[in-house]
């Protein structure tokens, strides 16, 4: 129950919970699935399946309070929930990707670019050219594609930079275009 919280897997939590799994089962420092929690979502799906907020482990630590450091938009809306008080009335509040989520793009980025470059590499071999230039280029994607997914994964666009004319400022090419 502890790691399908931390890992954001809501299915396997929904999966736990239907066969009689305790939301609010304790492991031995005294603290439940909530205790684990790296985004808003997850936190959210174990507060309305009956986790409890207020509580304290054997440290005599809340969730929130052991969230705070590392997580502290979870830290804010677990108080927010206790108080009744909504984080950001206007916006919905940030939540950044969990580890286990960045890890799976990383992966999924590291195997695509292995890919494409034992594809390129077999072609220049039996074309009898130089692989050089078409590596260069993939590995270019790769990197410009990674970049493109960390924005899209943080979706955090009310704390980008901001330029003089207010919008939000994007890396840009060698060219000097905007990604």
């Amino acid at each position: 129950m502890h790691a399908a919280a931390s890992y954001s897997q809501i299915q396997v939590l929904s999966y736990l919970v239907s066969r009689g799994g305790d939301i609010n089962l304790t492991d031995g420092d005294g603290d439940t699935p909530l205790y684990t929690v790296e985004n808003i979502e997850t936190a959210q799906w174990l507060i309305d399946h009956g986790a409890l907020i207020d509580r304290r482990n054997t440290d005599g630590v809340s969730p929130a309070e052991h969230l705070e450091e590392d997580f502290p938009d979870v830290a804010a809306f677990l108080r927010s929930q206790l108080t009744g008080n909504s984080i950001r009335p206007s916006e919905p509040p940030v939540s950044l990707p969990s580890q286990y989520q960045q890890d799976a793009a990383s992966e999924s980025l590291t195997s695509e670019l292995l890919l494409s470059a034992q594809d390129i590499i077999q072609r220049a071999e039996a074309a009898g050219t130089d692989p050089e230039e078409g590596l260069r280029e993939v590995v270019s994607r790769a990197v410009l594609g990674g970049v493109l997914r960390g924005y899209q994964m943080s979706d955090q666009r009310d704390q980008e930079p901001r330029g003089e004319s207010g919008s939000p400022k994007r890396p840009r090419t060698d060219d000097g275009a905007a990604m």
